[in-house]
């Protein structure tokens, strides 16, 4: 298996390890224990591959032999989490790049009408500068995904990265159809949406089994 673009803006990873990690957090019977910490171990999978385009910027310094030019980034990073299960990859990507900034959107789905409602928004007013990360591990009618980056790009965001764990082919297809700029990373990519708007076969509501059901 291989990394490949199902939409010009959409990378699914389909690597062996993901694969073998996602087989434990699709399984109902995993403990949450065991869900938080195969999610955590992908997001890290998840964080590299996002910050291999990273714009890097030349600078000077000196090793113990002789000084040398060397690179670091060119833009400050904030990771912006859709709440509460977004949070689930915050800490794997702190680790690959740990001076990031964090802010939050709170969402929930209503769930009648499927649409997502907005109930807290923790975000810098300029995000111009910045290398927007948003991660949320369910991309499914694409609904908050759309939210979040309607949010960001309202303070000038134009740099964004939407980072999944699973897909549905209807959210790859609604995030591409309004923002064609924002680039999506996604672990994998499943079959379909259900009449409820689960993603087939999925792997249940996330924030559930991360946090605990409320």
């Amino acid at each position: 298996m291989s990394e490949k673009y199902v939409m010009p803006n959409t990378l699914v990873l389909n690597h062996p390890m993901i694969e073998h990690k996602m087989t434990t957090i699709r399984d109902k019977n995993t403990s949450m224990k065991e869900f938080t910490r195969n999610v955590y171990e992908v997001s890290l999978l998840v964080a590299y591959k996002v910050s291999e385009n990273f714009l890097l910027k030349e600078t000077e310094i000196e090793t113990p032999i002789c000084k040398c030019k060397s690179h670091v980034l060119a833009k400050d990073i904030i990771i912006v989490p859709i709440l509460r299960a977004g949070l689930g990859f915050v800490d794997g990507f702190r680790e690959v790049f740990p001076e990031a900034r964090i802010g939050y959107l709170g969402m929930y789905r209503d769930e009648q009408t499927l649409k997502p409602v907005e109930y807290c928004d923790r975000l810098p007013k300029d995000l111009s500068q910045f290398t927007v990360v948003i991660s949320d591990p369910m991309l499914a009618t694409g609904g908050s995904a759309l939210l979040a980056i309607d949010a960001v790009k309202a303070r000038g965001a134009k740099d964004i990265i939407f980072a999944g764990l699973v897909g549905a082919p209807e959210g790859v297809d609604a995030v591409y159809s309004k923002h064609p700029d924002v680039k999506v990373v996604l672990a994998t990519l499943d079959e379909k949406l259900n009449e409820h708007g689960y993603i087939v076969p999925g792997l249940g509501d996330c924030g559930d089994r991360l946090y605990g059901k409320n």
